[in-house]
């Protein structure tokens, strides 16, 4: 089942998609909101099924479904958390602003709370004061999440799991070493994150989710090239699971939680830190990793971080090439006030 949020005041108006993310039914008999559908799960799902059930079998009213006018699924959030599942990521990311990474870190998953009262829809403008704040990209996998008892076992982690989809979790890179070295985490380097036009259920996703990993490439375009292609369940050293317990070790999580697993990336077969598209890798799913490779092999970064009019595509495909989750188009523009 594919769901998503129509731009409607600040909570959207659920909508239940098609698998070919061609047409959607209004789902508001059900829920009127997604957040209303995951505070009493139990009861939607059947429901919300049934109207998946009946669209595809074009036996219920439908419109057109235009990403354009979606908003992210869960327009804001009780709750975004992000972890840092690739560790090879977490390292090069490190060695760039010349960190160290402690031992502890390939043991215990990093996870910080970002901002979840403005959320992004799919085609909305990475809006940005200043270019020289360093403006990156950052794809990701993330999980919406049932309530989650303190505490939570493997197994409770796992099965609190509702919805997958993907983000771009922005980051502004020549923010993050000031405002990290403060040791109080992010706050300004982490501007608003956008998220696929749907989330999707598990099943939507078959054997390319095992219950913890998705196995599939997750794809950026930068101005239309292909950037990366890294395969979401390799060099995942914490998986969805691992995360989620690891959030509810002292507290419980509410309906409605959106949790991260991090920028997707993969070690080269070598076991090298990875190579650009255009070297046979599999690519980056953030400039700051390209540039730490660029550094490494060249010293000094040559590709540079986005500019005021490129553009940004993040997307997953099915193994038949099929879109899952419709894909984040956004513009980079400077930001005004009003």
């Amino acid at each position: 089942m594919k769901l998503a949020s129509l731009k409607d005041r600040r909570d959207g108006r659920l909508v239940v998609v098609s698998r070919d993310l061609t047409r959607c039914a209004d789902a508001h008999a059900v829920a009127p909101t997604m957040q209303a559908a995951l505070d009493d799960w139990e009861a939607a799902e059947p429901r919300l099924i049934e109207i998946a059930d009946a669209l595809e079998a074009n036996r219920i009213a439908h419109v057109p479904f235009d990403p354009a006018k979606c908003a992210a699924p869960l327009p804001r959030a009780y709750q975004w958390l992000d972890g840092s599942a690739y560790v090879n990521h977490v390292a090069l990311v490190r060695k760039a602003r010349g960190a160290e990474m402690p031992a502890s870190f390939w043991t215990d998953p990093l996870m910080y709370q970002g901002g979840s009262d403005v959320l992004l829809g799919p085609r909305d403008p990475i809006a940005v004061a200043d270019e020289a704040w360093g403006i990156d990209l950052e794809a990701e996998v993330v999980v919406v999440l049932g309530d989650v008892p303190m505490g939570a076992t493997r197994e409770q982690a796992a099965a609190a799991i509702r919805l997958i989809m993907l983000v771009n979790d922005v980051t502004l890179r020549n923010l993050t070493g000031p405002e990290l070295a403060k040791g109080f985490g992010f706050v300004q380097s982490k501007p608003a994150s956008a998220f696929t036009p749907v989330a999707v259920t598990p099943d939507e996703l078959g054997h390319a989710f095992d219950g913890a990993k998705v196995n599939l490439p997750l794809l950026s375009f930068v101005n239309g090239a292909p950037f990366g292609k890294p395969v979401c369940g390799n060099d995942m050293t914490f998986d969805f699971p691992s995360l989620i317990a690891h959030a509810a070790r002292t507290r419980a999580l509410g309906a409605g939680t959106i949790l991260g697993a991090g920028t997707v990336s993969n070690r080269d077969a070598d076991g090298g830190p990875g190579k650009p598209i255009g070297e046979g890798g599999l690519g980056y799913s953030c400039i700051a990793e390209q540039r730490t490779v660029e550094t490494i092999r060249t010293g000094k970064p040559v590709t540079p971080f986005l500019k005021f009019g490129d553009k940004v595509c993040i997307e997953m495909r099915d193994a038949e090439g099929r879109s899952i989750f419709g894909a984040i188009e956004q513009d980079v523009v400077r930001y005004t006030r009003t």
